[in-house]
């Protein structure tokens, strides 16, 4: 059955169970930055060795210093937002609530209690699947073309059923293909058009989730779950203001515990075409500030071709940035095609500090050369990359 017939009720349960895999992901990130941090560690209390836990009244004070959270109140309803969905526990299992307390909590997965339920099971084999695939040197992942349009990192359905099996991820095609129906209805995957279920043949597919995003924790307390795919402007800080898509207008959210303007943001005539994309994000705003409009409109006061850009003796210089993403995102939005160009740059964000500003062409990401392609599919293979991102931009030389 097409997704046309699945329509509705699929997007509905898999907008659910991506909600579940949000928290589950969340908490595993925080779980290795605590570990990392040596906030978990082991513990006594009474003449008792508690291993792996933490003590509440310190992680509260670690994630306001790491602008987790603005104030206590939002950092234990946090951390009960885990407790509530069993990836955290008293260590002796007395208290239901998190209390900003010398109490001691730790991950159920450091004591082997996390209950392993079929959606659990799922979204652990699809992060496992995804590890896999972005950690080891492959040919599944390419630009290909289907129903007239080209798609980056794309999946043939079966080549990674191929794939599955070489790995022992699954022991016959029908159980690989089954996964593959699992992971799209939980909406790890998806076709590239979103019409089709899992089949194990010639059809494009592309992961939908992100595991290696770093999430905010306070994504958590966003009760909004997504019945449609990120926003393509999700690895960054600036996002859709409004779902109902009649503002085109973004709001930008910085590290920080306020709402910046995002500068040198200049009218004309060009458009962003933000407002026929159909991407939408349910990203919390992070103040209670009202939110700070920047102008949609292309920041370009013209634009140029590849060709003019490569130009020997040319107007333009190319600049390479390093861009480690934060907790936030990597701080910056592209606009346009062919090429496509810097739209905005949070002043606080990553980004900013690597050097980057608006109106800079993208010539490659990663090593990859994107001067052909469009903002959408950019972003999305800064969205599917790690963390680092590697980028090589041309600006025009100042004389």
């Amino acid at each position: 059955m097409g997704m046309d017939g699945i329509g509705n009720t699929m997007q509905k349960k898999a907008a659910e169970l991506e909600r579940m895999a949000e928290v589950l992901v969340t908490g595993e990130q925080l779980r290795l930055r605590l570990h990392e941090a040596k906030v978990i560690k082991d513990r006594r209390h009474h003449l008792r060795t508690y291993p792996n836990c933490f003590v509440a009244k310190e992680l509260i004070d670690w994630l306001i210093e790491h602008k987790e959270a603005s104030e206590r109140e939002t950092a234990i309803r946090i951390m009960q937002k885990l407790l509530d969905q069993s990836i955290i526990h008293h260590v002796c299992d007395e208290h239901k609530e998190f209390k900003d307390l010398k109490l001691f909590y730790r991950f159920r997965k450091d004591d082997g209690t996390f209950p392993l339920d079929n959606e659990a099971k799922v979204f652990m084999r699809g992060q496992r699947v995804y590890e896999k695939l972005m950690n080891t040197e492959n040919t599944l992942l390419q630009t290909r073309e289907e129903e007239g349009g080209a798609f980056e990192r794309t999946l043939v359905a079966s080549e990674l059923v191929d794939w599955l099996l070489q790995e022992g991820e699954a022991a016959t095609r029908e159980e690989a293909e089954q996964l593959g129906r699992r992971l799209l209805e939980h909406g790890i995957i998806q076709h590239v058009t979103n019409k089709h279920h899992f089949v194990d043949g010639g059809l494009l597919y592309q992961f939908r989730m992100n595991f290696r995003r770093r999430r905010r924790l306070l994504e958590l307390l966003s009760e909004r779950c997504r019945a449609i795919p990120e926003s393509q402007d999700s690895p960054f800080c600036l996002r859709k203001q409004n779902a109902d898509g009649g503002n085109t207008s973004f709001l930008s959210v910085s590290p920080s515990k306020e709402i910046k303007v995002v500068s040198a943001v200049r009218r004309s005539s060009m458009s962003s075409s933000c407002g026929s994309s159909g991407y939408y994000s349910s990203s919390p705003t992070l103040s209670s500030s009202p939110p700070v409009l920047c102008n949609p409109k292309s920041v370009l006061k013209r634009q140029v071709s590849p060709e003019e850009l490569q130009t020997p003796g040319g107007p333009y210089i190319k600049k390479t940035f390093t861009i480690v993403g934060d907790a936030v995102g990597w701080g910056f939005v592209v606009r346009g095609s062919k090429p496509c160009h810097i739209q905005a740059v949070d002043p606080s964000g990553p980004a900013a500090a690597a050097g980057m500003k608006v109106c800079q062409f993208v010539v490659s990401v990663n090593g990859l050369n994107v001067l052909s392609l469009d903002y959408r599919t950019v972003s999305n293979l800064i969205l599917t990359g790690p963390r680092t991102v590697v980028m090589e931009v041309m600006e025009e030389a100042d004389y």
